[in-house]
């Protein structure tokens, strides 16, 4: 069984959750002798996928009929996409307007052309980018061969309408976010069209738990037995090669690690964090990764006057993360509206006890860790102060999680996929 598989980041460069998920599935799909091609819009570097072989859609140059029904700044040169995960038009036209400026010519008219040149063949808008991609889907559709299409999240939704109106073959969307789970009920109609779009085409609908397929019946329309449920997982031997670090019993520290925007909570964790310090002073947090929401985000430390005891590290990947993980002595994950939730399971590997939303995924597989409303900030500041003064509630919580975990891997959400593969190839 073989998948032409769409996605928009793989390993190590990952920009959050979805690239991770992305590894994890195609070892999974590997160890159920599936066969993955997987396309990206843009190798960074070396990736890693000794597992499956990837494409590098920067490779790919189309022919003119290929692109005859876009916009008159979409020439025939080699697709070089600039699809960055988490964009919206505002980040792709930044981007785009940076790189031109960087790589201007400039120094006269010959300079300048070439660098009009250059940048001509990207698109005017991000709708105009991920059309190009999709583009760029349906000819390599066209060479490989393969049983089922794969593609993860909207920016490759018309990738695989593309593909499957060129081959024919079933078409698998999987949903790891919504647009009404990133945005604070200012939708975007046009991401909300193209992910109905993609839904309704779709041969089967993935989803990673059961609150993201409720969402999906009820904001889109898409019917209840056309939506498989399969949860992520995380790599069982992430433990093991935790870092060396001695804590400090008496500076407990309090772990957030994410996209610093609204979909994560990032704000109602400060606000807990502020009642914590008042109770508590020795009490530090780490504010891991970055986002629109980071400027104001240091600034509202300073207003709550608790600038000494919050850290921003900005965005961290690697051993950086593992270093977060093992000095930490609490892992909070506050997201207002959460899919999944991958971290959460990631801190229990490395024995870090968690408090989780209410809102989030990850709970109907940690069913009993500590959970609270993303707006009950007392009510977090109450369950984070009573979890760091109880060492023997530590460690109760990361072995009950821990528990729940021995039947959660990669590869039986393989086998769950590779189930859902099957079912679609013998209609």
């Amino acid at each position: 069984m073989k998948v032409l598989m769409f996605g928009w980041e793989y390993p190590p460069f990952i920009s959050g959750g979805l690239g991770t998920a992305c590894y994890g599935i195609t070892q999974g799909l590997a160890e159920q002798d599936v066969e993955v091609v997987f396309v990206v819009p843009r190798m960074r570097g070396r990736m890693e996928g000794q597992h499956i072989r990837l494409i590098d859609g920067s490779t790919v140059r189309l022919r003119e009929e290929d692109i005859g029904g876009m916009v008159k700044t979409l020439s025939c040169k080699p697709i070089d996409a600039f699809l960055i995960p988490y964009m919206n038009e505002e980040s792709y036209r930044e981007a785009l307007e940076k790189a031109m400026a960087v790589n201007d010519g400039g120094d006269d008219d010959r300079d300048q052309k070439q660098a009009d040149d250059r940048w001509s063949h990207y698109g005017p808008d991000l709708w105009s980018e991920v059309f190009r991609y999709g583009k760029v889907a349906r000819h390599l559709a066209g060479q490989e061969s393969f049983d089922v299409i794969h593609v993860h999240d909207w920016m490759t939704m018309p990738a695989g309408i593309e593909a499957k109106q060129e081959t024919g073959k079933p078409l698998v969307v999987h949903v790891h976010a919504l647009e009404s789970d990133r945005t604070s009920g200012r939708i975007n109609e046009r991401i909300y069209g193209i992910e109905r779009e993609g839904m309704m085409r779709a041969d089967c609908v993935i989803a990673v738990s059961h609150y993201t397929k409720r969402k999906i019946v009820d904001q889109y329309g898409i019917e209840h037995g056309k939506i498989s449920v399969v949860h992520n997982a995380v790599t069982h031997g992430e433990s093991r090669q935790r870092c060396s670090v001695v804590k400090n019993p008496d500076r407990p520290c309090v772990l957030f690690l994410g996209r610093m925007t609204y979909q994560k909570g990032p704000d109602y964790f400060l606000e807990a964090a502020a009642k914590i310090v008042k109770k508590n002073n020795a009490v530090t947090f780490i504010m891991a990764g970055s986002g629109d929401m980071l400027g104001s985000l240091k600034e509202e430390v300073v207003r709550l006057g608790i600038e000494n005891n919050v850290s921003f590290t900005g965005f961290l990947r690697g051993t950086d993360v593992e270093a977060a993980y093992a000095v930490s002595d609490l892992y909070v994950m506050p997201s207002v509206s959460e899919p999944f939730g991958i971290t959460a399971l990631e801190a229990v590997m490395y024995d870090v006890p968690v408090i989780v939303s209410s809102q989030a995924g990850v709970c109907e597989i940690l069913k009993n860790c500590p959970t609270v409303d993303f707006w009950d900030t007392d009510g977090l500041a109450h369950k984070i102060l009573e979890i760091l003064e109880k060492e023997e509630l530590r460690v109760h919580i990361v072995r009950r999680c821990r528990d729940e975990m021995k039947h959660v891997s990669w590869k039986i959400a393989g086998g769950k996929i590779k189930n859902v593969y099957r079912t679609l190839m013998m209609v």
